[in-house]
């Protein structure tokens, strides 16, 4: 016997809830919706009491007006506003009373005008200044908006507007603004661990090998052969110790220094060319100037990076002969500044800006040069640019640079 086919099932009831409607347009409480029951509302406010009072003027006059500014006494007409003397006929009589009625009539109407006008000055101060008040409540989130952008500005991005309030556009621009902050806090805060652990990873083996290399070149029975040869790998090595160094400081500089304490350049400076003297004297490099004291708020390690930098540039880019460099600071218009000019190499005006970007020297040098591994004045602007300040770089007449730093006292 055939079996009977079963029924088909009913297919499954969705498991996902449709999704919320957002309200038509003209009924969410947006800015025009808003602005125009204000202003609206203003208006009618306004017509309403100038209304009124231009009613009550008017009234004020017309019962002025109505006032008969003469009477008669003993058969005869008598006023203390018009001038009935020396009358004696009917006509002369009723031609001085319409003159005097209407110059009642006129000065009423003169009265009701000047105070109408001084009642319009003053609802338009009340207007303006109301209005200014409303603005200003109106507008108060994009004031919030411009503070927090501003402080991101400053590479805080912790920073959240957190607007509340109804849901306008205001609200929700400040919303896709927090959304945006989180995104790139998430992305910044990627970043930097990134390099902290990629630079972990790359010192660890690095200072195996600096330690391996000198213990064999710590063997007196070890040929010159295999000694030159650790040399130059401990160079290679010690160069590559640099480069880490050098990255690790350039991704953690372009931070905004939370923590500053007094530091003063010139202390700073001095320190840097003790560091550097050693070099300047094998490559006969006179290192000179005067150090006046310039204090800064900030973080003393990372600008001892810039001088040492600067100066160790300064000392390696010169000339073979009679060169110099000569290191200054001194306060100027509220900012200290540290300034490095040098004798060397003629440097083009449209090359200076390349020198600050990473791994980039002049057209001479490549990445085998042993003047550094092309990252001194990218770190250097970066620190400037996390203290608030900012480094510039000229051409020397007759060849070098002028490096100069200024940094907000």
């Amino acid at each position: 016997m055939p079996t009977v086919p079963a029924p088909p099932t009913a297919p499954p009831k969705p498991t996902w809830e449709p999704k919320h409607q957002e309200p038509p347009y003209w009924l969410r409480p947006t800015i025009r919706i808003r602005l125009t029951l204000l202003y609206g509302g203003m208006f009618l406010i306004a017509g309403i009491l100038l209304l009124s009072i231009i009613y009550m003027l008017a009234a004020e006059a017309l019962h002025v007006g109505s006032e008969l500014p003469f009477k008669i006494v003993s058969g005869q007409v008598t006023s203390d506003v018009c001038n009935f003397s020396g009358i004696t006929t009917n006509e002369a009589a009723n031609a001085a009373m319409n003159t005097c009625v209407n110059h009642q009539r006129q000065q009423a109407l003169d009265t009701l005008l000047n105070r109408s006008l001084l009642a319009l000055v003053g609802l338009s101060v009340i207007a303006f200044a109301f209005g200014y008040a409303m603005a200003g409540r109106v507008l108060s989130p994009l004031g919030r908006i411009t503070r927090t952008a501003r402080r991101v500005a400053g590479t805080d991005l912790s920073r959240r507007i957190e607007l509340d309030g109804p849901d306008d556009e205001l609200k929700e621009l400040a919303d896709t603004f927090d959304e945006m902050l989180d995104r790139l806090e998430r992305a910044f805060t990627a970043q930097q661990r990134f390099v902290g652990n990629a630079s972990h990873e790359l010192r660890t083996p690095l200072a195996i090998n600096r330690t391996l290399l000198e213990v064999h070149l710590s063997d007196p029975q070890a040929p010159p052969e295999l000694k030159q040869l650790g040399k130059t790998l401990l160079a290679t090595n010690e160069r590559s110790e640099q480069l880490v160094e050098g990255l690790l400081l350039l991704a953690r500089s372009d931070n905004q220094i939370v923590e500053r304490k007094p530091v003063d350049l010139a202390e700073v400076a001095s320190r840097a060319i003790d560091q550097t003297r050693g070099e300047a004297e094998e490559r006969g490099v006179e290192i000179r100037g005067e150090r006046a004291p310039a204090v800064v708020q900030g973080n003393g390690v990372l600008l001892e990076r810039i001088a040492l930098n600067l100066v160790q540039n300064a000392v390696r880019y010169n000339v073979p002969e009679e060169g110099w460099v000569e290191v200054t600071t001194e306060l100027q218009s509220g900012q200290a500044v540290l300034v490095v000019s040098n004798t060397g190499p003629v440097v083009p005006a449209y090359e200076i800006d390349n020198l600050f970007e990473p791994f980039r020297r002049l057209r001479t040098e490549r990445t085998g040069s042993d003047k550094g591994v092309g990252l001194g004045l990218s770190i250097a602007r970066s620190v400037a640019r996390a203290h608030g300040g900012r480094i510039l770089a000229e051409p020397r007449e007759g060849g070098g640079l002028v490096m100069r730093v200024s940094l907000p006292v």
